[in-house]
């Protein structure tokens, strides 16, 4: 897959994990949010809970978790915790999560995928 078309596939999965959020009571804060270092697809907040979430469409569930090696997820994480003051609330629990975009299959959002 070319760059081209690689970008147009990321932007529909962003926009599909955002729809997929909203419906399930999320309020979408930014999306493609960058800063040095790293970028996060979707900053969302609900009851308290403040998420960095990664997307990734892909065609497999196991190319979906392959694709999220710690490289990847440390640039989520250097993102995170830059963008974090500017959205960040007294009380808030943050975490990084990760949403799947696979073919014919409703999104899956994987809550709270970093641990360090």
């Amino acid at each position: 897959m070319n760059r081209e078309a690689a970008e147009k596939r990321g932007r529909g999965a962003e926009t599909l994990a955002a729809m997929w959020l909203r419906l399930h009571g999320w309020r979408i804060l930014d999306l493609r949010a960058r800063v040095p270092g790293g970028e996060v697809d979707i900053v969302a907040r609900r009851r308290g809970v403040l998420a960095f979430i990664e997307v990734k469409a892909r065609s497999t569930s196991q190319a979906a978790a392959m694709s999220l090696d710690p490289w990847r997820l440390r640039r989520v994480v250097v993102a995170a915790e830059r963008l974090a003051p500017r959205y960040l609330r007294p009380g808030d629990d943050v975490r990084i999560d990760a949403i799947f975009i696979l073919p014919r299959k409703l999104p899956r959002h994987l809550p709270n995928i970093w641990h360090g």
